[in-house]
């Protein structure tokens, strides 16, 4: 799904994704955004933040708390606040206009058509179980369910991404870099700030404390490891 309300814009931006193959829709508001983001169901959403009708924080919002659709967010203003704003409700990536929808293309094939955090795919439909426990916290890895002392916590694809490469070997600090090349690709150029904002709303949604975390450890100027769940 195209959100884009220039019609030059969401025309250039249609023209490619559908001739690498993509089915695409495209609406130019963003009230309606989220009401055929209800119909469709879409993979994929790239979303302009400055819509009529709301705004693209609120549409990504509203969208998160039905879809884990991949967003893309495309913004006209370069500040890095509103680039956080747009990350911290739940989107996956931002690209500043102008920007080249080729690139935009290649960055949704090469997040969409990869393994999810090296997890996804048929290999890993037909693997045995695998289910991490730190504590109270259980990560059930080919389902892509997560626990909390047996409840289970709702996370976007990149949320369970960031912690699927965390959990993946336990104590073993992570740096922000090798986060960013598991997760979102290597040769992905954009702000570090992107792991951060991602790892503190997957800690909102496990009920970890920053201050003292039983899951998600910050280790100061390189990264991020597991705790112990205790």
């Amino acid at each position: 799904m195209v959100v884009e309300d220039e019609p030059d814009l969401a025309s250039l931006v249609t023209s490619y994704l559908e001739r690498d193959g993509f089915d695409v829709t495209t609406v130019g508001d963003g009230m309606r955004a989220v009401d055929r983001a209800r119909d469709v169901d879409p993979d994929v959403m790239v979303l302009d933040l400055g819509l009529p009708g709301l705004d693209g924080v609120e549409v990504c919002r509203r969208v998160r708390e039905f879809s884990d659709a991949y967003v893309v967010i495309l913004t006209a203003r370069s500040d890095e606040v509103d680039t956080l704003i747009g990350l911290s409700v739940g989107a996956d990536d931002y690209m500043t206009k102008p920007f080249s929808p080729r690139e935009l293309s290649a960055r949704i094939q090469a997040r969409i058509r990869r393994p999810r955090g090296g997890l996804g795919g048929p290999a890993a439909r037909t693997a045995p179980r695998e289910l991490r426990t730190l504590g109270d916290l259980t990560i059930d890895v080919a389902a892509r369910e997560v626990t909390v002392a047996d409840e289970p916590v709702h996370l976007t694809r990149t949320e369970f991404d960031v912690l699927a490469v965390l959990s993946a070997d336990p104590g073993v600090v992570v740096t922000r870099s090798a986060l960013i090349d598991a997760v979102w690709r290597t040769g992905w150029k954009g702000a570090d700030h992107l792991v951060d904002v991602h790892v503190g709303h997957l800690r909102r949604k496990l009920g970890d404390d920053a201050s003292n975390p039983r899951y998600v450890v910050t280790v100061r100027g390189v990264g991020y490891r597991m705790g112990d769940g205790r």
